[in-house]
């Protein structure tokens, strides 16, 4: 396992992250506990020490989870993170609350690595807002000790990351942000990089795999990246673009089951940099890929459905049906889905719209996926 330094720490250089656990059902609400013990006990064993959890992940039960499941190991032998909850701006005035719950679910006593959860443009203004008494609560329980390291994660815009940055930058040890290389150019991902360099705050990397987008590629991609580096597996191009951006410390990979452990764990047993030639060619190939809605399935939108639609499944089918012109995947795949969880369901309520980190337009996505569908 590759380390990174951090301040005193040093860091795995691959954190585990508990998004996107193992599941017993479709219900992203039911881990599979025991799975996920197994992969906790390997990651440990192989070297991973950091762990990043969420208030929201798993509808709830990732920190209860992960809690449980790191209980067994000393305290001193692993890093947690999770993070306060204002992609629901219903939570704002709890952060007392929510915090101590926090410790309660993830059964310790501080956290390592704390953040202000997805700082996007539907949430700025209540994040700077000092009537909720946010910044300084959390200030004081580092002054306390209940937080080591004080960040923040960010799906915003640039500018909406200058302004957190101005207001809060002194406070700030670290940035998380969606990086990888489709995100490269496609969502400016390069001058956030640069941002947080300016800064001088380290990168944390969420997203690394465009949620498994990036994990395979159509036939002549994969050709030519394998003409540049036959012994490469493909997802680990990824991580490998990861390791040639200044700045980079913690790449987290939400990592659904034990083959994609053991895989990422063998890519980061060393750091092999792309050089410029395969930098070039494997950003030229993103661009080329880089077309439809940026959804990556985090799933918080599902939990504020009034009609408990599959958005992230819905947005996937939209992505293919617009980008093959129509054909027959898309409606052959809705075919076996009742009336009432069809594009056309959407009643256009935009609740998904206030919690979704890429701030997609979802109702006006179904509206025209359904159209499309009728044509």
């Amino acid at each position: 396992m590759i380390y990174k330094n951090f301040q005193d720490l040093k860091l795995s250089a691959l954190g585990l992250g508990c998004m996107r656990l193992p599941l017993k059902s479709s219900s992203d609400a039911d881990i599979d506990v025991e799975q996920t013990q197994k992969m906790v006990d390997y990651a440990m064993e192989q070297g991973i020490n950091y762990y990043d959890t969420a208030w929201g992940y798993h509808d709830g039960n990732s920190e209860t989870v992960i809690g449980q499941a790191l209980k067994k190991y000393p305290r001193e032998s692993f890093f947690l993170a999770t993070k306060f909850p204002g992609y629901d701006l219903s939570n704002m005035p709890k952060v007392a609350e929510i915090f101590h719950r926090q410790l309660e679910k993830c059964q310790v006593e501080y956290f390592d690595f704390y953040l202000f959860h997805n700082v996007c443009e539907m949430n700025i203004d209540a994040y700077l807002d000092e009537k909720y008494g946010i910044m300084a609560y959390l200030k004081e329980q580092k002054a306390k000790g209940r937080i080591r390291h004080l960040g923040f994660s960010a799906h915003g815009s640039y500018e909406v990351m200058k302004r957190f940055l101005e207001a809060y930058g002194k406070e700030m040890e670290f940035c998380q942000i969606q990086l990888n290389y489709l995100d490269w150019h496609f969502q400016d991902a390069e001058a956030k990089v640069k941002l947080l360099q300016e800064y001088h705050l380290p990168v944390w990397v969420m997203e690394p795999l465009r949620g498994g987008r990036l994990a395979s590629l159509d036939e002549a991609s994969a050709a030519k990246l394998k003409g540049l580096r036959p012994d490469e597996a493909i997802p680990a191009w990824a991580f490998r673009f990861l390791q040639s951006v200044p700045g980079v410390t913690m790449v987290l990979s939400g990592m659904s089951n034990f083959e994609q452990l053991k895989e990422n764990i063998k890519t980061f047993s060393e750091d092999r940099p792309l050089n410029e030639a395969e930098m070039s060619e494997l950003l030229f190939m993103a661009d080329s890929m880089a077309k439809g809605v940026p959804c990556t399935a985090c799933h918080y939108c599902t939990s504020h459905c009034p009609q408990e639609l599959d958005i992230p499944s819905l947005i996937k089918l939209y992505n293919e049906h617009t980008f093959t012109g129509g054909g027959f995947i898309a409606p052959m795949a809705l075919s076996a889905l009742p009336e009432d969880k069809q594009p056309s369901a959407c009643i256009g309520c935009r609740s998904c719209e206030q919690v979704c980190p890429q701030q997609i337009k979802v109702s006006e996505i179904m509206a025209d996926f359904a159209e499309k569908l009728k044509g």
